[in-house]
């Protein structure tokens, strides 16, 4: 059960196009409109809509759109900190698989080292010795043999992964589905401003 959070505006952020900066600005974003205002326990947690993206918006609009290899490294700026579950694994492939076409993961791509992060996390007593979200995607961008702007279609296939791999059922507020969820946002934000009337 879940009820409705309220919606902070997002801080302006400078007009710099910097991909480093870009990643942060989504990781800002995520943190301030998913993980602040996460109040529920946990359960099912559904990514609201956000409806005050202009800041970031307009920052996507001078340089393109958000990509899934970014959408990534910026969960390593949000939950960086957290160590890889099979949740986790799982919509990191289902990212990897919907940023290259391919039905299978990459050999030594970022999908099969988040899977044997995840094998090996479950088998580790201690929090310390685990490998961490940030390990793993930290450049996500370089390791993604190709890559593709976010949509709606592969932010929900992000998150159904991640909610069918979850013990509890629920997307964790500052992880991987929250993150892509957040970009594919700003990407139709961004298209949806750039029709002409």
């Amino acid at each position: 059960m879940s009820q409705e959070q309220p919606i902070r505006n997002v801080q302006e952020i400078s007009s710099t196009a910097d991909s480093k900066e870009t990643k942060k600005g989504i990781a800002d974003f995520v943190h301030n409109n998913v993980v602040a205002n996460q109040t529920d326990p946990i359960g099912v947690q559904g990514v609201k809509e956000i409806q005050s993206s202009e800041a970031l918006g307009s920052r996507v609009e001078q340089r393109g759109e958000i990509t899934i290899g970014e959408a990534l490294e910026a969960t390593a700026l949000t939950a960086g900190h957290r160590p890889v579950d099979y949740s986790d694994a799982a919509a990191i492939q289902a990212a990897e698989v919907r940023a290259t076409g391919r039905t299978n993961i990459v050999p030594g791509g970022v999908a099969a080292a988040a899977q044997s992060a995840a094998t090996r996390n479950a088998r580790l007593p201690r929090d310390e010795d685990k490998t961490k979200l940030g390990d793993i995607l930290s450049d996500a961008s370089s390791k993604l043999p190709s890559d593709k702007p976010v949509t709606r279609r592969d932010a929900e296939g992000v998150i159904g992964a991640e909610l069918r791999n979850d013990p509890n059922l629920c997307t964790r507020p500052g992880g991987v589905a929250a993150s892509v969820a957040a970009a594919a946002r700003l990407n139709q934000t961004n298209s949806n401003q750039n029709k002409p009337n």
